[in-house]
């Protein structure tokens, strides 16, 4: 990871995180807020890890493994610019639930707890926007999820049936 200089308005502000956030907030958060890159290969975060960080693509590509019991690495997601990972950490300090590696040079701004203390402090209003901004994307995802398992079960038990018949 190579610390990069601080960000521009104008790449915040078509990012779904910072949603509904004025000119004045988005430019409170360029002074605070830092990216950096990655390179192809590059471990973002690591399964397991305990941190207090999420990071948002400015540019690049990301993907998200998972590791099975047995040790496999199946890809959960692929991310690019304006997608975000890592937000479980920022409200929940479990392990990470899953590794994220550059495929391609990445440009990935950092937001930490600390960052987000400093807004709820500075600006109450735009910590709230933030926060119900990520709190919409967990439910999507959890909504995709709920899909996915409902049509896995229910393959399950259409196979169960047929060999029953």
């Amino acid at each position: 990871m190579t610390p990069r200089p601080l960000v521009r308005r104008e790449q915040l502000r078509d990012i779904g995180l910072f949603g509904g956030l004025d000119d004045e907030s988005l430019d409170l958060l360029t002074r605070e807020l830092r990216a950096s890159l990655f390179d192809p290969g590059a471990l973002v975060m690591k399964e397991g890890d305990h941190a207090r960080e999420m990071f948002v693509v400015l540019s690049g590509e990301l993907e998200v493994v998972r590791h099975s019991a047995n040790g496999a690495e199946g890809r959960v997601a692929l991310l690019g610019p304006g997608n975000w990972v890592g937000e479980m950490s920022i409200i929940d300090p479990q392990p990470r639930s899953a590794s994220v590696r550059a495929l391609a040079p990445s440009i990935l701004l950092v937001v930490t707890t600390e960052d987000l203390d400093r807004l709820y402090r500075r600006d109450m209003k735009s910590y709230l926007l933030v926060v119900l901004n990520i709190a919409r994307e967990l439910a999507r995802r959890l909504r995709v999820a709920d899909g996915m398992i409902a049509g896995f079960l229910s393959s399950v038990i259409d196979q169960n049936l047929g060999y029953r018949r």
